[in-house]
Formats: structure tokens, C-alpha cells, sequence
């Protein structure tokens, strides 16, 4: 094997068996933007049945707030309560990329000392490479890997609030909504959209001099999702607000309570198995567009857009006409 040639079936091998390290390795392989890497991904996917309706799979978690809420100290607190159960823990953090360099600005594992150092638990910060949203583009598979390693929950952190959540809904079994006490007038800073997504909002820092403030908080937000239209995949009293405190830990044992109750009544009740399906088929598409508009920075095509483009900038085609020349010569 040439020096720095991967061994796929070696690096399949690893992440079958845990290993941390091949499972970092593994995720860099997805998310490089080679295109002889990208062939081995599909391979190492393959090997691994990653994602695949027979393959391991994990409670995949989506969580997001806007920035100063708490995020990391409750991912931190949680997945500690949770590695201290037996479980294993992997975090998906999407870091904001640099626009001028295209690297991660912020880096979770400092955010998070003692979870990263946990042997049950994972940190991966993962530039979000200005992709739409803040979610890069290899999110997915990097969840697929975390469950092919065999890890019982993914948590996938997004950046601030905003077209994130929609993109993390089409990645995640259950979406979680972390807020900070607020005054009522607050609520209206929430869009409508978010909160339709969320299942549940958990507002944190429920404690010390901002206890009652959170308290009031909870009220106003179970107050509005109880105007919200109710969604077929939930069971009655869901979505629901919870009062939290990362900092001190109270509130995190029943919050998890009403996450597994939530995904075991849409296992039961067949929403689970279709919504995931759904998913799939998302990202089926998805991946279509990413391929095609890829397509457009090759040659001959992205030769024949600068010509275009000239002659649209010189008044000599309207965009409409220009456009429609482009299109003809795709099949």
C-alpha cells in the first residue's frame, strides 16, 4: 500500500470495534472534499452498512440555542449524567467556519474538558464550510459513523438559531430547543417555525437568582406551543417546556425521561421508522443538488457560464435568455 493510501477495510474494522481514533479518522474521510476520499467514504459507508435501515442505530439528538444560552455546558452536564449511566455519548459540534480561511473559529473540545476526556463519550467540532444553515455538508454521515462505532446517542449542536434548525430536523430523531430566561416580551424574538420544530424546549440557567425568571419563562412558552397546531407524531402533552440548570444538573434526569418517553411512543406508533425514511429520501435529494451544482464549477460548464455571464453583464442577453442557454446543455 502507497505511504498515506487509507486502508478502508482497517479503518471499517476500527470503527466496528469503538475505537475512538479510527472513528475520527473515519469522519475526516467524509468530510473531505477529495474526490478519490470521497470514493473511499462510499466504500468505508458501505463496509459499515452506515445508515442503512439493518445497521446500528443511536437516539440522534438535535439541540440549538442562540449563542450564550448554555449549549455546551449542557451538553456537557447531560452527556456526563448519561456516560455515568453506562451510556456512549458522541457530539457533533458544528462550528462556524472562518470566511476568510474556511477553518473552525470556535472548538468545542475546550468547551467541553471533562466530557471530552470521558472514555465513553466523543467530541467532534466540525466546520460548517458555509453551508447553508450550519450544518457541513457530511453531518449525516458522520451520525452514521457514530453509530456504526456503536455509540447509544448522538447529539447534533448547531449554530445560534435560525435556517440550522431545518436542516438538523431532517437529521435527528428529536429536536431540542435550549433557551435562557427571558421577560414575556422575549417570546416574540422566537420564531414561529423553531418552536413548530421543537419537542423540547428546555429553558436552561433555572437557578440561583434566575430561578423565578425561568419559572415564568416555562409558563409563557407552555402557554404558546399549547396554541400550536398538534402534529400527528406526538403524543398528548407533547411538545412541552422543561425548566433546567446545567450548571447545578437539576432537571436533566427528567428531561431525559421525556425524550426517551417521546421516541419510545414513535417507535410503538410506526412515526419513528417513517420519519427516518423520510429523512433518507431528504438527503437522496439533497445530495443531487450538491452533485449538480457542483457540476457547475467544472469545465466545460464553467467556462460557458463566464461567457454568459459577459455577455449578460454587456447588455447582449437577458438573464432569462442566458440562463436558458446554460440549461440546454445539461441532460
Amino acid at each position: 500500500m502507497a505511504r498515506g493510501e487509507i486502508d478502508v477495510a482497517a479503518l471499517a474494522t476500527g470503527v466496528a470495534a469503538g475505537d475512538r481514533r479510527a472513528l475520527a479518522r473515519a469522519i475526516t474521510l467524509v468530510e473531505s472534499g477529495r474526490a478519490d476520499h470521497r470514493a473511499q467514504a462510499l466504500d468505508l459507508l458501505g463496509r459499515l452498512g452506515a445508515g442503512s435501515e439493518g445497521g446500528r442505530q443511536a437516539l440522534r439528538l438535535g439541540l440549538s440555542g442562540t449563542p450564550g444560552v448554555g449549549k455546551s455546558t449542557f451538553i456537557e452536564s447531560f452527556g456526563l449524567m448519561l456516560t455515568g449511566q453506562g451510556k456512549r455519548v458522541a457530539v457533533l459540534a458544528v462550528d462556524p467556519s472562518s470566511a476568510r480561511s474556511g477553518g473552525s473559529i470556535l472548538g468545542d473540545k475546550t468547551r467541553m474538558e471533562r466530557l471530552s476526556r470521558d472514555p465513553h463519550a466523543f467530541i467532534r467540532p466540525s466546520p460548517s464550510q458555509a453551508q447553508m444553515g450550519g450544518v457541513a455538508r457530511r453531518t449525516r454521515e458522520a451520525v452514521a459513523l457514530c453509530e456504526a462505532a456503536g455509540f447509544d446517542l448522538v447529539l447534533i449542536e448547531t449554530v445560534g438559531v435560525g435556517q440550522s434548525e431545518t436542516v438538523v430536523a431532517e437529521l435527528c430523531d428529536l429536536f431540542l430547543l435550549l433557551l435562557a430566561p427571558a421577560g414575556g416580551d422575549e417570546l416574540q424574538g422566537v420564531k414561529r417555525g423553531i418552536m413548530e420544530m421543537a419537542d423540547l424546549i428546555l429553558i436552561n440557567k433555572a437557578d440561583g437568582d434566575l430561578k423565578p425568571a425561568a419559572l415564568r419563562t416555562m409558563a409563557d412558552y407552555a402557554g404558546a406551543l399549547r396554541l400550536l397546531r398538534r402534529r400527528p407524531q406526538d403524543p398528548e402533552g407533547f411538545p412541552k417546556a422543561i425548566c433546567v440548570s446545567a450548571l447545578e444538573t437539576l432537571g436533566l434526569a427528567p428531561a431525559w425521561d421525556e425524550m426517551q418517553a417521546l421516541a419510545r411512543w414513535r417507535q410503538e406508533n410506526g412515526h419513528w421508522t417513517a420519519r427516518r425514511a423520510a429523512q433518507a429520501r431528504h438527503w437522496f435529494e439533497e445530495e443531487v443538488r450538491q452533485g449538480l451544482l457542483a457540476a457547475l464549477t467544472r469545465d466545460p460548464v464553467r467556462t460557458r457560464i463566464e461567457e454568459l455571464g459577459q455577455a449578460v453583464a454587456q447588455g447582449q442577453l437577458t438573464p432569462e435568455a442566458a440562463a436558458a442557454q446554460l440549461l440546454s446543455l445539461l441532460p
